[in-house]
């Protein structure tokens, strides 16, 4: 979901939003109407704020690993590549937040780092802070958290993306 363009590589929106609720908004728009799997998954856009964006997708049995081997009341893990893809669209529109015009251009992921921590059980919320935007890369620092068996919180991966910056 990096690449934000409408497929011929033109902006998708002219009007940018005055506010972090606004482009809430409107990211949660666009996933719902032009990105089918992450509208697929479930993405929900929870938060936004200068330099970090805050995505969860629900917990659901099409998501997960198949364990043949796991005891019947043993919920099934998240496939990894959910978080990854979560840590990547995170990533990526969280730099957009640093951007003077955070709707137009696009960003496209340059590189991609995820490390797997524990097994995901439950929802995934995915927190992503950019740590530079420069002129033409941006990096950002992503951490995937689930609800584990026994109702704590824990990390379930981190992931770094470095994403080229194509500003309007």
């Amino acid at each position: 979901m990096t690449d934000d363009s409408d497929g011929a590589g033109n902006a998708t929106d002219s009007i940018g939003p005055e506010s972090a609720d606004d482009i809430a908004e409107f990211v949660q728009y666009f996933i719902d109407e032009h990105q089918e799997f992450l509208s697929w998954i479930g993405t929900h856009v929870d938060d936004v704020d200068d330099g970090t964006m805050t995505l969860s997708a629900p917990y659901d049995e099409k998501l997960t690993n198949a364990r043949p081997s796991a005891d019947d009341d043993q919920r099934a893990d998240i496939h990894g590549g959910i978080a990854a893809t979560l840590i990547d669209t995170a990533g990526g529109l969280a730099l957009r937040t640093e951007l003077e015009q955070p709707l137009k251009g696009s960003i496209a992921t340059i590189n991609l780092n995820v490390n797997y921590l524990r097994p995901a059980t439950g929802d995934l919320t995915a927190t992503a802070t950019v740590i530079r935007a420069g002129s033409s890369v941006g990096v950002s620092e992503v951490t995937v958290t689930s609800e584990s068996p026994d109702g704590d919180i824990r990390e379930v991966a981190t992931g770094q993306g470095a994403y080229r910056i194509f500003r309007a």
